[in-house]
């Protein structure tokens, strides 16, 4: 399989302007002008593409396009979602680190298809080298005369600015984002209305992700029929997989959408590490429902998961072998959401503060007799009902890691050790980060 973007991901170079034009960049943005003389007919392109958000969500690109408003009298903006958060989820920072004019040409196509004149990437503030490496070429595309007044010499302006973020996951969150961009607590916002129609400053506005934009420039030069066949029904092209944990050889790894969990982690990491058993596989990052290991005869897309009540997500796969105490792992997972909650939401403040504290008393030997129960209890109680998802992203590992090794979590209740190592935690000195500091102790 042809490499389209991981081609550029060599390690310790980042590819100028020049580099990147001698490979054809920037040939489908300056075409596009006269490609698509009516933006309305670029947006039907990328529709019949397939292209779907690769950060996430999976919602078609162009659909999302064409839900955005031209005739408001307001500014129509771009917002790039750089803020990588996702625990387990590592490939835009490729992106930005190797190949950042690829991403600055996607944003040109899309901001011509969207009548918009002004852009935000709002970067992860963690990211401190793909940062430094993104601002060099924004400034190297104006330079060129690729942004700002008449670019290509065309009758369009297009402005972009930069953005760091402070390091909050919540801020990953599209509407959370916005808020933080706006220089506001990044808060999510309650939908309707939606970011197309009432978004950045008010005005309507398109987001999407860093990955998602780097796939338009081939869609371009080469047709969406082309990319539409490259994947799996309704979901066009390759992703980006960012393989981690107990595998040969993690990293990332762009493939075809629909090809099989078990090809990615057998054939493309190199299988398991030491020759151990494989146990248990997230498959979309921390936020996905867990896999057993006669689980991963499955295609890895966005239909095909949720079809097996997990979710592509952020394509962050997360391999633990025979060696992993599951009890450990929630915990790990379960205060990382407490940690996290932005607390505006009482089912998500109160739901992921009072998991962690019970996982973490049970990680240290001191479970109680219904603990268990009591989990799966809160967790109903979370999914559904908060403004943004980060309540929905807790409850669906919660109770997956639970159901699916339960007999675990109760051994290590009876016995106060993990069945797989004979070990418990030490007993934490510094006080739990969730906002519950006085439920379950």
């Amino acid at each position: 399989m042809e490499k389209l973007i991981s081609k550029y991901f060599v390690p310790g170079k980042t590819f100028s302007l020049a580099e990147f034009e001698q490979d054809g960049g920037y040939q489908a943005a300056r075409a596009v002008f006269d490609k698509f003389p009516d933006p309305k007919a670029l947006v039907e392109e990328v529709k019949k593409s397939n292209l779907r958000g690769l950060g996430g969500a999976g919602f078609p690109a162009g659909m999302k396009w064409s839900l955005v408003p031209q005739n408001t009298g307001k500014p129509v903006y771009l917002v790039v979602n750089a803020d990588e958060g996702e625990p387990g989820t590592f490939k835009d920072k490729y992106i930005l680190r190797h190949v950042p004019h690829l991403l600055l040409e996607g944003i040109i196509i899309a901001a011509y298809a969207n009548n918009v004149h002004k852009a935000y990437i709002y970067i992860r503030g963690e990211y401190t080298h793909p940062y430094d490496m993104l601002q060099k070429a924004v400034k190297e595309a104006y330079d060129k005369g690729y942004l700002g007044k008449q670019i290509f010499g065309r009758e369009f302006a297009l402005d972009v600015v930069v953005h760091r973020g402070a390091g909050a996951y919540i801020c990953g969150e599209e509407t959370g984002l916005l808020e933080s961009l706006e220089g506001k607590k990044g808060f999510p916002r309650l939908k309707p209305p939606f970011p197309a129609v009432v978004g950045l400053f008010g005005c309507p506005t398109v987001i999407n992700n860093v990955e998602t934009l780097s796939y338009l420039p081939y869609i371009l030069n080469r047709g969406a029929e082309w990319f539409a066949k490259l994947g799996s029904e309704k979901n066009g092209g390759l992703r980006l997989f960012s393989v981690s944990g107990h595998v040969q050889k993690p990293g990332v790894y762009e493939l075809p959408l629909g090809v099989s969990l078990r090809e990615i982690i057998y054939t493309h990491a190199g299988g398991i590490r030491g020759d151990r058993k494989l146990k248990a596989v997230v498959p979309g990052g921390l936020s996905a429902a867990i896999f057993r290991a006669d689980e991963i005869d499955v295609g890895m897309d966005f239909d095909q998961l949720r079809a097996k009540n997990t979710m592509a997500g952020s394509a962050g796969v997360i391999v633990m072998d025979e060696t992993t105490c599951i009890v450990k792992a929630l915990y790990v997972t379960m205060r990382f959401y407490g940690h996290e909650s932005c607390g505006q939401c009482s089912p998500c403040r109160e739901g992921t503060g009072w998991v962690s504290k019970i996982l973490r008393r049970v990680a240290e030997g001191r479970g109680r007799t219904g603990d268990v129960n009591n989990l799966l209890d809160i967790c109903s109680f979370m999914g559904g009902t908060t403004i943004c998802a980060l309540a929905d992203g807790a409850a669906m590992p919660l109770r997956s890691y639970i159901e699916k090794f339960r007999e675990e979590f109760e051994y290590y209740v009876k016995h106060g050790k993990s069945m797989v190592d004979g070990t418990a935690l030490e007993t934490q000195t510094l006080h739990d980060t969730s906002h519950m500091s006085h439920v379950g102790s």
